[in-house]
């Protein structure tokens, strides 16, 4: 779509915040107002919409696509969106250790010990984690407290979790960023330690590196729009 707009502002209606264009109100792809939960969001999505050139290009609208996924896709039924995130926790990225060779069960034990054990504290639960890639059972009662956290949490919360979820394979390090126990470097750093590891042994490899920035990208994106949630 080419742009057609001259001006970009920010309009509160009630409790929500919408952004217009020309004075327009700007909707979903399913056609809902795009009614943002706070101005600080709306005000860093009008921004998004100013700074589009010639023709949109979502790729570079990434609050934008979050909230139009919030509004769109999770919150006709945020149960079921939560029920799919909250599966992680059955094989959690975390859990599964490589055998070998030192240096690498060293690394994964310095950056994914402290997310468990935080975890462990935060939701009162325990984890099996093996050695290899055989499906290791979590305890159910691990699997519905982890449950319960993430449908607490609306369409919006949901929205920007799901990024560092599915991206990194790790419900447990995406809550930690939600609950602001760890940074998004940090966090990043955890979930990608195979990639970086395999990368570091064997070289770099242009089509895996540009695959990996973009999963960063989408990764931080949807941690910077948790935490305008917030604001």
């Amino acid at each position: 779509m080419k742009r057609f707009w001259q001006t970009v502002s920010v309009e509160r209606d009630g409790s929500a915040w919408g952004v217009q264009l020309d004075g327009r109100p700007v909707k979903t792809p399913a056609r809902a107002p795009l009614a943002l939960p706070n101005e600080v969001l709306a005000g860093e999505v009008a921004e998004e919409w100013r700074g589009v050139g010639e023709t949109i290009d979502p790729r570079v609208m990434p609050f934008t696509g979050l909230a139009n996924a919030a509004i769109d896709r999770v919150a006709p039924d945020p149960r079921q969106f939560a029920a799919g995130l909250a599966r992680y926790a059955e094989a959690d990225l975390l859990c599964y250790r490589a055998e070998g060779p030192h240096a690498l069960v060293a690394r994964q034990q310095e950056r994914w010990d402290p997310l468990l054990g935080w975890a462990r504290r935060r939701f009162d639960v325990d984890f099996i984690v093996t050695d290899g890639v055989m499906h290791a059972r979590q305890p159910e009662a691990t699997i519905e407290q982890l449950a319960h956290a993430v449908a607490a949490l609306d369409a919006f919360y949901l929205a920007g979790l799901s990024p560092l979820v599915t991206i990194g394979g790790s419900l447990i390090a995406a809550l930690a960023v939600l609950e602001e126990a760890v940074g998004v470097e940090a966090a990043w750093d955890a979930v990608s330690l195979d990639e970086c590891w395999q990368a570091e042994q064997w070289g770099a490899d242009a089509e895996a590196e540009a695959a990996l920035a973009l999963r960063r990208r989408d990764f931080f994106a949807g941690a910077a729009f948790l935490a305008l949630l917030d604001q």
